[in-house]
């Protein structure tokens, strides 16, 4: 018999455009080596430019979609985006409590590419109490990093806010940054360990996020570390990202399958 491929639990909204959302999730995953079980926790309507409004799927629709299928297939990771709202993210918490042997990957999604917010203040509380305690990595980028720790003076103190949650590791990103090149900074042990620069490409991307977040999920499925799938992860989003294109009048997509590609240009970061 054919060995199945292991499998990602992904939390996620439904994005129409393809660009970010559970399609993202499992275009990155399976670029691991991995798939994906989705369960839908919200429904969407949007374009490349921002998402326009959203219905959040009943919390015991969230669990139950989740928990047949963790009692049906063998789950190697959670992958948790968009959540929707308080009640979805306290019925996610009681699954993670129930299977705490399976790694979660948590991409704590405040607000939309366009800007539309997609989570409240009480939520952002809920992640911190019900969700980061239960989490191996966590990647904010850091506009949502300091509405997650909103006490916190500096980005570092902010990924120490939610190292002190409860989070294993943390993925500060820096495209929301006026620096010269992005600077993502990977943390654990409650201290940086880490910073990747990365050349700053001139388009502004839909699903950037989702394609990282889920390539880690799919790697540590797979059996990395948490800080080999970091690093794995982070060149490969990147180069999806250079190889994106304009699917509509607005943000850029990532071409999260640039590798099925012969003549995808594969470039190497600065």
């Amino acid at each position: 018999m054919k060995k199945t491929p292991p499998i990602v639990l992904s939390f996620s909204g439904n994005d129409p455009t393809g660009g970010a959302g559970i399609q993202a999730d499992i275009e990155a995953a399976v670029s691991m080596g991995a798939r994906v079980a989705p369960v839908i926790t919200a429904l969407t309507v949007q374009d490349t430019q921002n998402v326009k409004y959203f219905s959040v799927t009943d919390a015991k629709m969230v669990s139950e979609q989740a928990r047949h299928v963790l009692e049906d297939m063998p789950i190697a990771a959670f992958k948790i985006g968009m959540v929707g709202s308080v009640e979805n993210i306290a019925a996610i918490h009681k699954i993670l409590h129930d299977y705490h042997e399976i790694p979660v990957i948590v991409d704590p999604i405040i607000s939309a590419g366009g800007g539309m917010s997609l989570a409240t203040e009480e939520m952002a509380l809920a992640y911190s109490d019900l969700l980061f305690p239960l989490t191996n990595l966590v990647t904010p980028n850091s506009n949502e990093v300091r509405l997650l720790a909103p006490e916190a003076d500096s980005l570092d103190s902010c990924a120490q806010e939610l190292m002190d949650d409860g989070c294993d590791y943390v993925l500060l990103t820096g495209t929301h940054e006026s620096t010269d090149e992005v600077i993502n900074s990977f943390y654990g042990q409650h201290k940086k360990l880490k910073s990747s620069y990365w050349e700053r490409l001139p388009y502004s991307y839909h699903g950037s996020g989702c394609t990282l977040t889920s390539a880690i999920a799919g790697l540590v499925a797979c059996g990395s570390s948490i800080p080999d799938a970091v690093t794995i992860a982070q060149e490969y989003a990147w180069q999806s990202l250079y190889n994106g294109y304009q699917a509509g009048m607005g943000q850029h997509h990532p071409d999260r399958l640039f590798w099925t590609k012969g003549s995808a240009n594969n470039r190497a970061k600065n």
